[in-house]
Formats: structure tokens, C-alpha cells, sequence
């Protein structure tokens, strides 16, 4: 019995290395196989809503995507098992998404249709980042999602004042245009003005009086400072957050090899090693 358990451990640990661990050969190979076969599962998704190849090729993209979802399958129960807190990575940001990936083919089995929905296992190419795992991309992403959580409550307030400018623009709009026009209901008004403001302009409701089309002009104008100001408000704060730290390339972090930390920093504002050597 001890020596079944340990054989067990020994398999535990050996997958582990191979599913989660990105610096050793076997890791890596397992990593670029995956992320192969999402792609490949992604080509399969789309080539399937093309009539004519689905029809030649009908038999072998199931096949394949079945064959492909096996393996997903596999490697996500390898991971529930190997880790020591399965339930940490199973409600995970990437936990979700590989669940999310299996779960479209088997309810094809109930549902038709739902193969598309497998288009979903593009997010499982987010990996990428992770098994490069290059300082410099680490650091980057860090600044990144540093800037957009710091950036959070602005950008919230910005969007319900646009969502009011919606609403009020949308309801003149109904008034000064009416049902002539297309303008059917406050909501119709309140469609074009999103359409606008967002200067995709579809061309299915449009103005006719003068009024109306100087308004819409003000809406088209207005559309184009509403898309610089969260651009805005996130460089802003990259920039504010560059500004604080200062490059050290002669003297890079030995965790995590990021150069850009504060003179006076005695410990890496981004792995949390000791900077004092």
C-alpha cells in the first residue's frame, strides 16, 4: 500500500512539472502542443460555418474537434488532480476558461449548434504570456493592469455621464425628428445616438431636419472625445506610474528581472525580492 501511494505521488508530481511548469523542457513542449492545438481548434470552429468545406470535410472536423476536446478534457481533470488546492485553480480566472473551452462539444451532444461557442478556447491563448514568461512582458502587464485598476473609478464615472448624454440626446432626438424620420421611441433615439457617438454610423436611422442634423454633427464631434478619454485617462496614469520608477538596467531584479523600481527601494515593487545584494 505504501508503495502504491508512492508511485501515485511520484505521478502526481511528474505531471505537475509537465502541466504547470514552464522551465523545463517537458513543460515547455506541453505548453507549445497546447497552445497548437487551440489554434488548430479555433481554425476547426470557424472553417465548420463555411457550407461548402463543412460539407466535404464534415466527418474529420468533428473528428478533430471531438479528438481535440478529449485532450482538453484529460489535461483539465490533470490539473484538478495534481495541484495541491484543486479548488484554487478551478475557480481561477484560468480555471474558468478551461472549463468554459470543454464544455461547448459535450453540449452539442443536447444542444445544435452549441460547436460554435468552442470559439471561446481563443482566450486560452492569454497562456502565451504566462509560458514565455519574459521579464519584460511581466513588467509591462503589471504596469498595465496597475494603470487600469487605478484608472477604474475615473473611467466609471466618464460612462454614466455618457450614458446620461445618451439618454437626454436620444429622447431630442425622438422630438425633433419623430416618427418621420425613423424615430420610432425614445429607445430608437437612443440606439442612434450610441451608433453615433461611437462613429460607426450604420446609416439605418438619419436625420432630416436641420435641427436634427446639427445635433447629429454635435454627436459625431462629441463621439470622438469620448473615445480619447479613457485612452486618455489610462496613459495618463501608465505615464504617472513610469514617472515614479526609475530604470536600473545595470542592476536588474534577481526574481524577476524587471529593471524599473524606485532608487530607494529595498524590495522589487513587482515579485517582492530583496533588491540589496
Amino acid at each position: 500500500m505504501p508503495n502504491i501511494k508512492s508511485n501515485y505521488d511520484r505521478f502526481r508530481q511528474k505531471v505537475y512539472i509537465i502541466i504547470y511548469g514552464t522551465s523545463t523542457k517537458a513543460g515547455r513542449l506541453f505548453d507549445l502542443i497546447l497552445l497548437g492545438l487551440i489554434l488548430l481548434s479555433v481554425f476547426l470552429v470557424m472553417m465548420e460555418t463555411v457550407e461548402g468545406f463543412d460539407a466535404k470535410y464534415h466527418f474529420e472536423l468533428v473528428f478533430l474537434e471531438w479528438a481535440i476536446t478529449f485532450f482538453f478534457t484529460l489535461e483539465y481533470f490533470l490539473r484538478i488532480l495534481t495541484i495541491n488546492k484543486p479548488w484554487k485553480y478551478i475557480f481561477s480566472f484560468y480555471g474558468i476558461i478551461d472549463l468554459v473551452a470543454i464544455l461547448p462539444m459535450y453540449l452539442s451532444l443536447f444542444f445544435l449548434g452549441s460547436t460554435v461557442f468552442s470559439v471561446v478556447r481563443s482566450l486560452r491563448l492569454l497562456r502565451l504570456f504566462k509560458i514565455l514568461n519574459h521579464p519584460q512582458f511581466n513588467s509591462q502587464s503589471s504596469q498595465l493592469k496597475d494603470a487600469i485598476n487605478a484608472s477604474k473609478g475615473k473611467i466609471i464615472v466618464f460612462i454614466y455621464f455618457v450614458l446620461i448624454i445618451t439618454i437626454i440626446i436620444g429622447s431630442v432626438m425622438y422630438l425633433v425628428e419623430g416618427k418621420e424620420s425613423g424615430f420610432t421611441s425614445i429607445p430608437v433615439g437612443i440606439y442612434w445616438t450610441i451608433v453615433t457617438l461611437t462613429t460607426v454610423g450604420y446609416g439605418d436611422i438619419s436625420p432630416i431636419t436641420p435641427l436634427g442634423q446639427f445635433i447629429a454633427s454635435f454627436v459625431m464631434i462629441l463621439g470622438y472625445g469620448i473615445i480619447a478619454v479613457p485612452t486618455g485617462i489610462v496613459t495618463a496614469e501608465i505615464a504617472k506610474r513610469q514617472h515614479k520608477a526609475t530604470i536600473h538596467p545595470e542592476s536588474p531584479c534577481p526574481g524577476c528581472g524587471t529593471d524599473e523600481y524606485p532608487n530607494n527601494a529595498n524590495f522589487c515593487p513587482q515579485c517582492g525580492h530583496s533588491l540589496n545584494n
